[in-house]
């Protein structure tokens, strides 16, 4: 009989499903669910998310996997991060049992992987035929980054999570942890590895712990008040670090969410800023010496030498928080007298802080492209996707921290994917390259160009949709998950042209494509045509990243557009 917590869980379980994810099956929700309470202060977009999935047999007992540097997430197509002496990665492991009871066996499996997988003189080719390739391009990030950083002594720590709707843990299963720690530690001897149970009560629990919407920061002296309700003050840094950790002493990511960059690493700039923690004279105050901080926020209000922040959104000094939140974090330091400057601006609504966001980054040397998530262009296609049912997400998890269903939410690395694919026929290369698609000025102005129209962002988003909704039905044969992520993109771009029965379509062609005729019965076709060449040629991550698999993908579009023209 279940527990009124695994009521309460099935039932809050059901509601979210529903409003967020009803496409979803009840595995695949429960999944998500676990992941986003274990890393709910990472502030991971669904896309970070899915990223970091590879459960689907040869998973060696791992659902999903995430490696972290200094709280800062570690993608796949992007740079490796840098970081200096005693740097913190973080990988989470997480296993999640839509089930309602803990097993021997799952952490058997975890324990026999680790062996595997966190050996370094294994490589990972040699892995192949017992793992799968979404779990070993996730530990080879894992196995690089670490390596990047060897010489500079990072701690590492490994996090499991073991959820399922079991209300208690037996001791046969748990008493199968102090193996898996064995295991670790026979490969880094130093790693710190925390096994976690989480039962129904538990993910509860998680699920009521929202994010930190205000915090207070305690000043140095009394601050300057602005006419629009603003403050310029001076507060402790280790003040401002208290302000930006949790009660686990991770960084509230949320407060980074208007932020146009991300953190930067040891560049120039943000080696400075560690020296002068480091080795400035006790003469010498931070704030003289440092940019300081512009923070966005609803409202604001001082008293007892604590200034409190609403939906404070740190739109400028990004690199300066993180160099302040390491240099505590690592060194433990208790007292420190120093200050740092903070500007509060009161902000009425989204167009007023993306001026102060432009204006307050324009006086450091940024590329151009840093800035084009504020581009009028974006907010018109958000005002135009709206309009069609979808939600733009220019600002990072906006939209899924309003509830918003999943399938309804389009990220601008996901927008970037799907133009890239079907207008620009690079299937390939937005296979390879989700997060990072953009990075160049180049290929940004060619998917985000105010001359093409409107529509066709629309229609791009619709076609996809489209086919990934299709494609997770196709049963000739039924496609695995690695499969779908490999051939998707290919599909929309095959069954654009074939819609529009033209080999390279332009924008106009596109943006005036008919949804009515994306029939089930085309996609499918679609499919079968893409995967034969897939299957053919390997049927592999490698394949799927290949030009000359667009190639020849290519020839088969062309031979069927000319079997239907000979036809007509």
């Amino acid at each position: 009989m279940s527990t009124n917590q695994q009521i309460i869980l099935d039932t809050l379980l059901d509601q979210q499903k529903t409003s967020l994810a009803g496409n979803f099956s009840d595995d695949d929700y429960f999944h998500l669910f676990v992941t986003d309470q274990v890393l709910k202060n990472y502030e991971l977009s669904y896309d970070e998310t899915d990223e970091g999935i590879v459960d689907n047999g040869g998973d060696g007992g791992i659902d999903a996997i995430y490696t972290f540097v200094n709280s800062e997430l570690v993608q796949r197509d992007s740079d490796l991060i840098d970081g200096k002496r005693n740097s913190i990665i973080d990988v989470f492991i997480i296993q999640s049992k839509n089930t309602t009871g803990f097993s021997e066996s799952a952490i058997e499996k975890c324990t026999s992987s680790a062996i595997d997988l966190f050996d370094l003189t294994k490589s990972i080719d040699s892995l192949r035929m017992v793992y799968n390739n979404d779990l070993l391009v996730n530990i080879d990030v894992l196995r690089r980054q670490y390596l990047h950083l060897a010489s500079k002594f990072p701690i590492l720590r490994f996090h499991y999570f073991y959820a399922t709707k079991g209300t208690e843990v037996h001791p046969n299963v748990s008493r199968k942890v102090p193996n898996l720690e064995a295991a670790i530690k026979t490969h880094f001897d130093k790693a710190e590895t925390v096994f976690t149970f989480l039962t129904a009560g538990d993910l509860i629990e998680l699920s009521r712990r929202e994010q930190i919407k205000s915090k207070g920061i305690v000043l140095s002296d009394n601050p300057i008040s602005t006419q629009d309700g603003g403050y310029i003050a001076l507060a402790p840094v280790k003040s401002y670090y208290d302000f930006l950790r949790d009660e686990k002493d991770a960084l509230i990511k949320n407060f980074f969410d208007a932020n146009i960059r991300d953190y930067q690493g040891t560049v120039e700039v943000n080696s400075a800023i560690k020296d002068t923690l480091m080795t400035s004279k006790p003469s010498e105050d931070f704030w003289w010496l440092n940019n300081g901080i512009t923070i966005t926020a609803s409202n604001a209000s001082f008293a007892s030498k604590v200034l409190n922040i609403e939906d404070p959104q740190i739109v400028n000094g990004l690199q300066t928080s993180f160099e302040i939140f390491n240099y505590f974090r690592t060194n433990k330091v208790e007292g420190d007298n120093r200050n740092v400057l903070i500007r509060v601006v009161k902000t009425t609504d989204e167009s007023s802080r993306l001026k102060v966001i432009k204006a307050t980054n324009s006086q450091t040397n940024i590329p151009p492209a840093s800035l084009r998530a504020t581009d009028p262009i974006h907010r018109d296609i958000e005002d135009y996707l709206i309009s069609k049912g979808f939600y733009y997400d220019r600002r990072k998890n906006y939209h899924k921290n309003q509830g918003r269903p999943i399938n309804r939410i389009v990220s601008i690395p996901y927008l970037a994917q799907v133009v890239m694919a079907i207008l620009h026929q690079k299937p390939d290369y937005a296979r390879a390259r989700p997060s990072t698609l953009i990075k160049s000025n180049a290929d940004y102005e060619g998917i985000f160009d105010a001359k093409i129209p409107i529509e066709l962002y629309y229609k791009t988003v619709a076609i996809h949709e489209a086919v990934e909704k299709i494609i997770k039905k196709f049963n000739k044969p039924k496609l695995s998950r690695i499969q779908i992520g490999d051939i998707k993109f290919h599909v929309s771009m095959y069954a654009a042209a074939r819609i529009i029965n033209k080999l390279k379509p332009n924008t106009k062609d596109i943006s005036g494509i008919d949804l009515t005729a994306l029939t089930e019965t085309l996609v499918n076709e679609a499919i079968e045509h893409v995967f034969l060449v897939y299957d053919l040629m390997g049927g592999n991550n490698s394949v799927a990243k290949g030009r000359e698999f667009v190639k020849e993908v290519t020839e088969q579009l062309e031979n069927n557009l000319v079997k239907r023209e000979n036809t007509v």
